[in-house]
């Protein structure tokens, strides 16, 4: 039975094919919207995820407040200071503070310039720690060593071709803000935009290439015990208060943990995806309205046909069935249509966005159960807009239906 009311709501669909596609556009952008921006906006948390996870859950972050567009500690007023590094390291539960400089920078070679970030890398013991807590290995060739100058260790996209017309390779002169520099070594690829586009200069070396004196961009604070983050916590925030004389609440940096990064930034993608929700929600609303006006239009119509179908036996049930299968189904291949359309818009602005801004970052992740959600919603969307029109159909009486008819 129901395979005979599909049958027959495909035939009255098929009938009116222009207005039938005309009704599914509006389910095809609302859907198309749906499935594009949050295929993009979930590869873009998957990316942003698998860049948190390359950092050491022990380690508290601490930094400047204001900072602008550019590295961590750029366009702050009050800095952090490299006597911050020695005090906190004598802080109960802190096993050791890592002060790193990170600035942007110019970089020229082969005739070609292009920018990135630089980050310094400290001498002795800290310098070991450093590289640990990091991750940075060499794929080829070195490390920096202890008080070295005019030598680099660049990330591993630096040896891709498309950057500066040939890929950079061992020994090869670079200019950073235009002092020549040695290339040493190459770092192991770590899928992260950072780490693979980064330039390592020596803490001395970089200092006076950048002329920022005694100052940090980023402390990074190993935790003794990683159970004691949140005690740790408030002992640097205390001495820092006291250390930048502000009070409680009014702080001008910042004590982070890699997971707390990472569930602020959760909020802020969450927020925005809301707000795609809301406006694709608007498109799949007005969608149903079409599918609707369509449904009501068809039964001034089929006045004459429902009459015939009540005065042959079929039950008011049975009317409101197939038109309510009617409207489902225009929601449906709406749906189909919005799914397809919308994946083919994510991967290709993803494929163009890596193609423009040279990074490996922008994806797309569309899982099955977002397909099957926004399916079974649209034929939801569909058939809700068509129960007042089938409910109208399945209401007419046969002789009324047979006397009003053109």
């Amino acid at each position: 039975m129901i395979k005979d009311y599909i049958l027959l709501s495909y035939r009255s669909l098929k009938n009116r094919k222009l207005r039938s596609w005309l009704t599914m556009v509006g389910i095809l952008i609302g859907i198309a919207a749906v499935v594009s921006l949050i295929g993009l906006g979930e590869g873009l948390r998957v990316a942003v995820i698998s860049q948190f996870s390359l950092l050491s859950t022990d380690i508290l972050s601490v930094q400047a407040a204001g900072t602008g567009n550019g590295p961590p500690g750029a366009g702050v007023i009050n800095p952090l200071f490299e006597s911050y590094v020695n005090d906190i390291e004598k802080i109960n539960g802190v096993e050791i503070a890592l002060g790193r400089k990170i600035e942007s920078a110019k970089i020229s070679f082969n005739g070609k310039t292009d920018f990135a970030f630089a980050g310094s890398m400290p001498d002795g013991e800290r310098r070991k720690e450093t590289e640990r807590i990091a991750q940075y290995e060499t794929e080829k060739g070195r490390m920096l060593k202890d008080k070295e100058r005019g030598k680099v260790v660049l990330g591993n996209n630096y040896r891709k071709p498309d950057r500066f017309g040939k890929p950079i390779d061992l020994r090869d002169d670079i200019f950073v803000n235009g002092k020549k520099y040695e290339v040493v070594g190459f770092l192991e690829k770590k899928g992260s935009f950072i780490v693979d586009n980064l330039i390592l200069i020596n803490e001395d070396d970089m200092t006076d290439l950048f002329n920022i004196g005694d100052t940090y961009s980023v402390i990074a604070v190993k935790v003794v015990n990683g159970n004691d983050m949140g005690l740790v916590k408030e002992r640097i925030e205390k001495y820092l208060r006291k250390e930048r004389d502000v009070d409680k609440g009014e702080e001008d940096f910042t004590v982070e943990s890699p997971e707390q990064g990472l569930k602020d930034l959760d909020a802020t993608l969450l927020a925005i995806q809301i707000f795609v929700y809301v406006v694709a929600a608007i498109s799949i609303i007005i969608g149903g309205i079409g599918i609707a006006n369509t449904m009501y239009t068809s039964v001034l119509e089929r006045t004459k046909q429902i009459g015939i179908m009540k005065s042959i036996g079929a039950k008011r049930s049975d009317i409101f069935t197939i038109f309510l299968i009617e409207s489902g189904l225009l929601g449906m291949v709406g749906g189909i249509l919005g799914i397809a359309v919308g994946s083919g818009i994510a991967y290709g602005m993803a494929y163009l966005g890596r193609i423009l801004l040279n990074t490996s970052l922008i994806n797309v992740k569309i899982s099955p159960v977002i397909l099957t959600g926004t399916l079974v919603f649209s034929f939801v969307i569909g058939s809700v807009a068509g129960i007042l029109p089938a409910m109208q159909a399945a209401n007419l009486k046969p002789v009324d239906a047979l006397r009003h008819a053109k």
